[in-house]
């Protein structure tokens, strides 16, 4: 039997391949520019003596492909290969982040969502209410500092759960009249 596959995405220099070493025990380069990741790395975790292959993708902003690093990123996602995928959210920029979550949440995927660096987010008085954010997407969202190793443990354990049970997304997204009213008129 094959391990369950965990797969971190998220957007360039959000914490990702930090998180990918505090989870994985690995040494993999960081860098604080776009394009560090430009391969998948893999490496395996361990959670109560079960063994997880996870998958570090390429930073993307978006499932829209453009350059070499975001093509083997998105062609991951869409061939559906993790069981489980975290997304690590820069918790600074949560705006720009969010735009990938809600294409990763309208296909369905199964998500974890790891609001990495929320010390940063402290220091500019940003602040967040995790169990709101969490029953709006409908999803687990845990609060971490990867390069301290904070929070990874309780994502870990999110994800581990998510993996065990059929995923049924069960809070798809809704959009307003405006919204719908404006995709309804481009679609004629």
């Amino acid at each position: 039997m094959s391990n369950k596959r965990i797969a971190l995405v998220g957007n360039p220099n959000s914490g990702k391949t930090t998180f990918f070493n505090a989870i994985t025990g690995a040494n993999q380069h960081v860098g604080n520019w776009p394009g560090v990741t430009v391969e998948k790395k893999e490496g395996r975790c361990s959670y109560k003596g079960v063994e997880y292959d996870v998958v570090d993708l390429p930073g993307i902003y978006s499932l829209g492909a453009f350059s070499e690093d975001e093509v083997v990123a998105m062609d991951y996602v869409l061939s559906d290969d993790a069981d489980v995928y975290i997304n690590v959210i820069e918790a600074s920029n949560i705006e720009r982040n969010l735009y990938l979550t809600t294409q990763l949440l309208e296909m369905g995927k199964n998500l974890v969502i790891a609001l990495n660096m929320v010390d940063e987010a402290e220091r500019r008085s940003i602040k967040f209410d995790l169990e709101k954010l969490s029953k709006k997407l409908g999803v687990p969202v845990v609060a971490t500092i990867a390069n301290k190793e904070i929070g990874t443990d309780a994502v870990i354990k999110e994800a581990v759960k998510a993996a065990a049970r059929p995923h049924i997304y069960e809070n798809p997204l809704t959009y307003s009249e405006n919204v719908l009213h404006h995709i309804q008129h481009m679609e004629e």
